[in-house]
């Protein structure tokens, strides 16, 4: 099920954090800070805990996708699916989704293309051990007035 995040999420996000993103991960007070922080959107898919989560950040026409994180035992289960359309179905006014991945990802560029995202350039040296990313941007559809699942969820600060 997928629904907004909650600050009684956190602990578990975290400890999913570090698992997948080791040394780049982010601790409780940067996940405290995108659960309130104003323009963000973070969501989780939760079964017996949290199994995956994304964030989303908007700032004038473009929603800025932070992360999506799924435990390894959930992947290919089109749960990074689920967050990524539940993220682009709330724009917030945005008309574009832009991200960096690392383009040594091979296996995520591959799930943002097939999602309808093209690649728009390349930022050398973006991560800490000085790998490049690349850039993807996918347009958005027009905002509907309809709620989607986390909108009747428990709220949370979103634009």
């Amino acid at each position: 099920m997928i629904r907004l995040a909650t600050a009684t999420d956190l602990p578990s996000v975290a400890a999913l954090e570090a698992e997948l993103f080791g040394p780049d991960a982010w601790d409780l007070a940067a996940l405290r800070s995108e659960l309130e922080g104003p323009g963000r959107r973070f969501v989780v898919d939760v079964g017996d805990d949290v199994r995956a989560y994304a964030v989303s950040r908007v700032a004038g026409d473009v929603v800025d996708l932070q992360r999506i994180g799924v435990a390894p035992a959930h992947r290919r289960a089109g749960v990074a699916t689920g967050l990524l359309e539940e993220l682009m179905a709330h724009p917030a006014g945005a008309d574009r989704m832009m991200l960096e991945v690392s383009a040594a990802n091979d296996s995520a560029i591959a799930f943002y293309l097939r999602h309808g995202f093209t690649r728009i350039g390349t930022r050398r040296r973006y991560y800490r051990d000085g790998s490049d990313a690349t850039v993807l941007s996918v347009e958005l559809p027009a905002q509907s007035s309809t709620p989607g699942p986390a909108a009747s969820s428990p709220s949370q600060s979103c634009s």
